[in-house]
């Protein structure tokens, strides 16, 4: 095994020691309001500033500063890229939308993020495709053209999504990483799942689906948006004969519950990672927990504010690293 990144690795262990652990979210969880969970967050050496707009921005850099912590230690072209993936994809779509309206898209933008935000948008108003990296070029030129012609937005998202999840695939493959294979798998399994239920409570033609679904190990593309065009019914028998008979279960009566469990199955890799000294792995499964962190402290902070009851916050918390 390689030890290249054995130094990086014994960094992002140091680093682990400052995320959250199960109890310090359970204290957060019994607070009475944003003011006494952020003097809990502090008790925990943590940042918490003193409103709730603050608060949010500072959420907004966190990712920021564990990607630049983690790329200070590799090079370029390492797999952990794809990491990012869905931010720069969504940001191209901000670019191609805001072209399209005559708008600016910099407010939308979704950081941290493979792409030179900075010039993205000039990029995407002059149509050079070829300055974009690979991996989003061809979409980007699809999505124009389509765009340009009827104006579907819903077809440029899901021209765009699909080609995230196809791209996240290829780039795990040549990574050579394991635990990256089956995270951009699980990933883009969840995905085509929730999509084509969503696609078939629309009542999508088989043709449509076809288009949004990247296709995966676990379900061929076609056999998915055939299943979603007969029915919801017929979709839920489908997925659960593929094995994943939870997630149809939950697709019949919580979307929120779904999406947990997407999630928690994808957070569930993190421990296999967690086991291996050298190599990116470790570090991708530090990136993944960090943003795992995030998702939940929004969810307590927002669901504090509006005096969610504690058991729905509780429900909704996604599995942590530690």
């Amino acid at each position: 095994m390689s030890t290249e990144y054995a130094s990086a690795v014994a960094a992002v262990r140091a680093m682990e020691s400052t995320l959250l652990t199960q109890a310090d979210i359970d204290r957060l969880i019994s607070a009475e309001g944003f003011r006494e969970a952020a003097e809990i967050l502090r008790s925990c050496s943590r940042e918490a500033p003193d409103t709730e707009e603050e608060f949010h921005k500072m959420l907004d850099g966190e990712l920021e500063q564990v990607w630049e912590f983690i790329s200070g230690y590799v090079g370029d072209d390492t797999g952990l890229e794809l990491l990012l993936y869905r931010n720069d994809f969504h940001d191209l779509k901000a670019a191609l939308k805001a072209l399209m309206m005559n708008t600016e898209a910099e407010e939308l933008y979704l950081r941290p993020s493979n792409l030179d935000l900075d010039a993205l948008s000039a990029t995407v108003r002059a149509k050079r495709w070829d300055d974009l990296p690979p991996y989003m070029r061809e979409c980007a030129a699809e999505v124009y053209a389509s765009l340009s012609s009827n104006m579907d937005g819903q077809l440029a998202d899901i021209i765009i999504d699909r080609a995230c999840l196809s791209q996240m695939i290829k780039a795990a493959e040549k990574s050579g990483s394991e635990f990256l294979k089956e995270y951009a798998q699980r990933t883009a399994i969840f995905s085509d799942i929730k999509t084509a239920y969503r696609m078939s409570l629309m009542n999508k033609t088989e043709a449509f689906i076809s288009i949004a679904l990247c296709g995966t190990s676990a379900f061929d593309a076609s056999m998915l948006a055939r299943a979603a065009a007969a029915g919801t019914d017929n979709l839920l028998g489908v997925i659960e004969s593929c094995g994943y008979g939870e997630a149809a279960e939950l697709l019949k009566t919580s979307t929120a519950q779904f999406e947990k469990y997407c999630d928690d199955r994808i957070a569930e890799l993190i421990e296999t990672a967690r086991m291996t000294s050298f190599g990116i792995d470790p570090l991708a499964a530090y990136y993944i927990s960090k943003e795992t962190e995030i998702r939940n402290l929004r969810i307590i902070f927002v669901c504090l504010s509006c005096g969610a009851d504690k058991n729905i916050i509780k429900e909704r918390m996604r599995m942590l690293y530690v």
